[in-house]
């Protein structure tokens, strides 16, 4: 018997989806409109919603408000080289513009994409990050008071996002195991192996305790 061979595999440029037969039909009939729908249909977070609706609205204006049905590759590319080499943004941004029009082709305008293969990717450069010692830490904190001080405390001890912090509710409060959820359903115990817990508790139950730092 012949041997079974299996079929090629297809080139690695192309391995990106190129529809998405899923989703639902859109219902909004501006880009943009359509654009906030879809994400808000795949449970984006309105953040991310602000970031790529602003990313898109400059991709349109930038090419004089051709539609972007209209548009490809060269397009896309020559938008992503005048933020890279006119407006001088950081890697992280210029990857960020990359993903919102990734998302608004292969989502909302349901275009195949071989070209944004092609497109490069600014190199990151690895730094060491700033990090505060423990009396650099104590000076801002002892500058604080209410809820500032509160916040900061949260944020030091339990490695929460700014965003994070500000949306904590009651409920996500688990006084007895010493731990917070957060509201993308990820469980912190953070506070019982922190530096810094024992304010954080006592501040959130209404006690006072030196800073333990």
């Amino acid at each position: 018997m012949m041997p079974v061979v299996p079929p090629a595999a297809a080139p690695r440029k192309y391995l990106r989806p190129r529809s998405s037969p899923d989703l639902p039909p859109l219902r909004a009939e501006r880009v943009l409109d359509q654009l906030r729908e879809r994400l808000r249909l795949m449970h984006y977070s309105p953040r991310t919603e602000e970031t790529y609706v602003y990313w898109v609205k400059a991709f349109i204006r930038f090419h004089r408000l051709r539609h972007p049905a209209e548009m490809g590759g060269p397009e896309v590319e020559a938008f992503l080289t005048h933020l890279a080499n006119d407006r001088s943004v950081a890697p992280s941004t210029h990857s960020q513009a990359l993903s919102a029009l990734l998302f608004f082709y292969t989502k909302v305008l349901r275009h195949d994409l071989p070209w944004l293969q092609e497109i490069g990717h600014p190199q990151r450069h690895r730094r060491l990050p700033v990090v505060l010692s423990v009396s650099e830490v104590r000076a801002v904190l002892a500058g604080l008071q209410g809820e500032h001080l509160l916040l900061a405390c949260l944020l030091y001890g339990t490695g929460l996002r700014i965003s994070e912090a500000l949306q904590l509710r009651v409920k996500d409060l688990d006084f007895a195991q010493r731990a917070l959820s957060t509201h993308e359903n990820i469980t912190s115990a953070w506070l019982a192996h922190s530096t810094a817990p024992r304010v954080e508790m006592d501040a959130l139950t209404g006690t006072a305790t030196p800073l333990p730092l």
